[in-house]
């Protein structure tokens, strides 16, 4: 199963000098006519972030990913934030495993 939640090239074109929002609507139009039920649309949390994140960790997932909806994509890495679930159970060795891959 792939978790989409953003879209930066499509068909050669760069989509990332697009606000987030109209890369997310492009991409969800896009998994939806495809039919193809491996993929999934992430969908973007607005406006309950803190109740969001609880209820990630409850579901012992990594965490979530937070940036604006008006937002550009930047390589740089800055525009968006990663916010770690601290009591995540598969985190510990996990970067050590995927240098061995």
């Amino acid at each position: 199963m792939l978790f989409a939640f953003d879209l930066l090239w499509l068909n050669s074109e760069d989509l990332r000098k697009y606000p987030l929002a109209g890369r997310k609507d492009r991409l969800r139009r896009l998994i939806e006519s495809s039919e193809c039920s491996r993929i999934v649309y992430a969908q973007h949390i607005e406006g309950r972030g803190k109740q969001f994140f609880k209820e990630v960790c409850e579901r012992d997932l990594e965490g979530i990913v937070a940036k604006r909806k008006l937002s550009f994509y930047k390589d740089d890495g800055t525009g968006w934030l990663k916010i770690k679930n601290p009591k995540y159970s598969q985190a510990e060795g996990r970067h050590k495993l995927l240098k061995k891959l």
